[in-house]
């Protein structure tokens, strides 16, 4: 029961924050330069909450997990949404893609691989979110998101 609940408030999540993102490409005019990373957004949500719940992860990158959704969840971090808008998820972006780093380091590869609903690589995503989370979100944001989840 407690793990459906758990799914179900996921989804809700998910699902908004899907629609937030949407709603903020149809409003845009050109692509910018971070369309492409906010629009990860939900898919590395939606991932890290599926291998949160996978048996196979150890139970260290499991707590590592925990802290990359409570940091989605959560109104305020180091570029709060609610005042800079789906910009904001840059660094939830540049987080999650530190911990997957992590996990496809420290497990199989091929686990993350499994979760992945999205169209792109994501081993090599993962890699080339992290070449430029300096530049995305600066170098000071970047390191106080980093310690965040040591």
């Amino acid at each position: 029961m407690k793990s459906e609940l758990a799914n179900k408030n996921h989804n809700d999540f998910y699902k908004t924050l899907r629609k937030k993102v949407d709603h903020w490409l149809q409003h845009r005019k050109g692509g910018g330069r971070y369309t492409k990373y906010i629009l990860l957004a939900p898919d590395f949500f939606h991932l890290l909450c599926r291998l949160s719940v996978d048996p196979e992860v150890p139970a260290v990158e499991k707590a590592k997990l925990g802290a990359a959704i409570a940091y989605f969840i959560t109104p305020m971090d180091f570029i709060p949404e609610m005042l800079t808008g789906p910009i904001g998820y840059m660094d939830d972006v540049a987080l999650s893609a530190y911990v997957l780093n992590s996990i496809i380091n420290n497990v199989d590869p091929e686990l993350v691989k499994k979760h992945w609903a999205g169209d792109e690589n994501i081993l090599k995503l993962t890699r080339q979110i992290l070449a430029r989370a300096d530049q995305l979100i600066g170098k000071g944001v970047w390191e106080k998101v980093k310690r965040s989840i040591k």
